[in-house]
């Protein structure tokens, strides 16, 4: 007997075939079966005239505060989306020095454009380091499934205090202090490491986020906490420069393969953060092309729709 049977959908299983209608079988938390079935099941549910397809895996989200009071990660629940990934852009709320919770709540709203009223209000602080931000997720039953990366400016702010508010270049100290940490936080089950070098990005009160301009040596320097580690993933977001010319473009992108062969791991990077018109688009496109062929795993993010900012004198962002 299954455990519940889906019948009459319109199929689309993520394999590229055609969509069809089929009835799905469920037994023991597993799809056993998809076509015309027949089977008794202790539960039966009609789903004539709706999609039957796998949960969606979100790759981007900023749900690194949302996520200490919300269990049920509103709106992805909704979307379909069943494994999403948080702390995105360099940015989130571990580690952090107790006392200094504004700064990254500036960060966050500034950024994301998420009301620092809510933040303020909602965010339960019980965690230092990394992993304990982690026990402290996992304390609360969730109804998706989530994965967390290291932001690099709360990673940054920790280590670097006041110095990495005033974006200081880091010290051969301040490096390894970070690698430490986020090597800590891989192997108590992180999934990977996140930067952010945008100039959309800003805190609440305009200012660059800490680690926007890091240089070269910093960002492989933190990349090496990845050796020997079976898991991981870096994700990166920038303008590269496209409205400065092609020699910031270079130089910029030089960046992103520096850090993929540092980190020896896929690089997930946002391929429509700006508009700088279609062939800068295409430049991106093609210098990734290049790397890939050169051995370099890196990855374009890219939306399903485009990016939306609501501007006004209240907002943040204007």
């Amino acid at each position: 007997m299954l455990d519940c049977l889906i019948k009459n959908g319109t199929v689309v299983d993520g394999t590229g075939a055609p969509a069809r209608v089929a009835d799905v079988g469920v037994r023991g938390g597993r799809i056993v079966a998809v076509g015309q079935l027949d089977e008794a099941a202790q539960q039966t549910v009609d789903a004539t005239g709706l999609w039957i397809t796998p949960g969606f895996v979100d790759i981007h989200t900023h749900y690194d505060g949302q996520v200490t009071w919300d269990e049920c990660f509103t709106p992805s629940i909704y979307h379909g989306v069943t494994t999403l990934l948080m702390g995105n852009c360099g940015v989130g709320f571990a580690p952090k020095r107790p006392g200094h919770e504004g700064d990254l709540i500036k960060l966050m709203e500034g950024v994301e454009d998420i009301p620092g009223a809510a933040l303020h209000e909602g965010i339960r602080w019980n965690w230092e380091s990394f992993p304990q931000y982690m026990d402290a997720l996992a304390v609360t039953p969730r109804s998706l499934d989530y994965l967390v990366q290291v932001p690099h400016d709360p990673l940054r702010m920790y280590v670097m205090k006041e110095r990495a508010l005033a974006h200081e270049k880091a010290t051969a100290q301040d490096i390894e202090a970070m690698r430490s940490l986020l090597r800590e936080a891989l192997q108590a089950g992180a999934a990977g490491f996140s930067t952010g070098r945008s100039d959309n990005h800003r805190t609440s009160e305009g200012k660059d986020t800490p680690a926007a301009n890091a240089g070269n040596d910093e960002l492989t320097g933190l990349a090496q906490a990845f050796e020997g580690l079976s898991h991981g993933v870096v994700q990166i977001v920038s303008d590269f420069n496209l409205l400065n010319g092609p020699d910031q473009f270079d130089a910029e992108f030089d960046s992103v393969e520096a850090l993929a062969r540092a980190s020896g791991k896929p690089v997930s990077m946002t391929w429509l953060q700006r508009d700088p018109g279609g062939e800068q688009y295409l430049k991106i496109q093609q210098r990734v092309e290049a790397a890939v062929q050169a051995g370099l795993p890196l990855y374009m993010q890219t939306a399903v729709r485009g990016i939306g900012v609501l501007n006004g004198l209240d907002a943040s962002f204007h």
